[in-house]
């Protein structure tokens, strides 16, 4: 899709006659500009969780652009793009968003009627609001971690036991998607053996028996992300709760997408810092003309890299080879670019941007976020340089 420029607008711009798409990411951003931006500080370090923001980002339409509806296609790039001016403003609800955005990729994907029908409407309206336990998951298939969620089969579906120690944008009311291996018979040491390369992915519902929300560590910034340790005691799975069995394939099918998905977060982050860095130009300029990393210099590169993601947007299911490693390397590439900026940002605004309640400060913090949030970019690294082994000649 075409990529929309960044103009400056009122929370009471009127969007008639525009297209949808224009109309869409003109009102996402009057909302960050305004209610967004003056909670921003409260969210980052008092732990202000902005549902009624979510919500109205549902009533919006932002939250659904990437699930496709009757006489409307899934459109990935509209929904990037509308992450992209929240994260702008806040990267602790742009990450929200993500994690609500590919909870609806698992809920639609799943092929499950009772996770496809009335609750996917309400999910991509912000009615109710999900998230995603997946890091410990894909973690584990890139050979990192190990599975932390263990089930075994009973009569009807699944009993599950484990603790994830991260999972952002819950509440009591919350559901997210989650992977556990199933566990067989006991072995010779009197443990439960997994059976090999065996997952189920389904969804916990965080009112229902079996499920403890548990305080997490504070972050150093982002902590009105609702993030919580999920203790699972023999937690039923039933069908209607299941995405897949198996999981491998699956996994397989949404991975390009649920990457893509997150690079909203890493250019609005950037786009912020660059934002700040205009902002010092006019009283500064005559000597951060000698910084490395000068704001037109940085735009152009986000602007090639936001063309790039939107072309791959076009086909988010794709699963070549090729087409992955351009997927990872797009994802790292919008880490390391919001990471630049963000610095360069902290050095052009010089001691004000030092300032605990500098939104410079704030999106330092955030971008150290974006390179460390599953798939972190030692993580992506490493996947490319797997995918890259796999195509040379043995």
């Amino acid at each position: 899709m075409e990529v929309l420029e960044r103009t400056p607008t009122d929370a009471g711009s009127a969007t008639a006659g525009m297209p949808a798409e224009a109309a869409l990411i003109q009102a996402v951003r009057s909302l960050a500009d305004g209610p967004l931006a003056e909670l921003a500080d409260d969210i980052d370090r008092r732990g202000i969780y902005p549902k009624s923001i979510l919500q109205r980002l549902g009533e919006l339409g932002a939250l659904k652009a990437h699930i496709a509806e009757p006489g409307r296609p899934a459109d990935y790039g509209l929904a990037i793009q509308a992450m992209t001016e929240v994260s702008r403003v806040c990267g602790a609800t742009g990450f929200m968003v993500w994690c609500h955005a590919v909870c609806g990729v698992y809920m639609e994907q799943s092929g499950n009627p009772a996770l496809t029908g009335a609750l996917l409407e309400q999910h991509g309206n912000g009615q109710t609001l999900g998230a995603t336990g997946m890091s410990n998951p894909m973690k584990t298939f890139a050979g990192i971690e190990t599975f932390l969620l263990h089930a075994r089969r009973v009569e009807g579906g699944f009993c599950v036991n484990g603790t994830l120690p991260w999972v952002s944008n819950l509440g009591p009311d919350h559901y997210f998607g989650a992977v556990a291996d199933i566990v067989g018979m006991e072995g010779a040491d009197g443990t439960e053996a997994a059976t090999p390369q065996q997952e189920i992915m389904f969804l916990v519902r965080c009112d229902a028996p079996g499920v403890a929300l548990r305080d997490c560590p504070s972050f150093s910034a982002m902590e009105g992300t609702n993030t919580w340790a999920v203790r699972l005691t023999d937690y039923f799975v039933g069908a209607n709760d299941l995405i897949a069995d198996p999981v491998r394939p699956f996994i397989g099918r949404i991975r390009a997408a649920f990457i893509l998905l997150q690079t909203g977060m890493g250019l609005g982050v950037a786009q912020g810092a660059m934002d700040s860095m205009w902002k010092v130009e006019r009283q500064l300029g005559h000597v951060n003309e000698f910084l490395e990393d000068r704001p037109d210099a940085l735009q152009q590169e986000l602007d090639a890299l936001t063309a790039r993601i939107m072309a791959l947007a076009q086909t988010p299911f794709g699963s070549g080879r090729e087409f992955l490693i351009d997927v990872l390397d797009a994802r790292a590439h919008a880490s390391e670019l919001a990471l630049r900026a963000a610095q360069s940002a902290l050095l052009h605004q010089g001691a004000r941007g030092y300032l605990m309640t500098s939104d410079v400060q704030r999106r330092v913090r955030e971008s150290h976020f974006v390179a460390i949030v599953t798939p972190a970019i030692k993580h992506l690294r490493k996947e490319i340089a797997r995918l890259s082994a796999e195509e040379q000649p043995a």
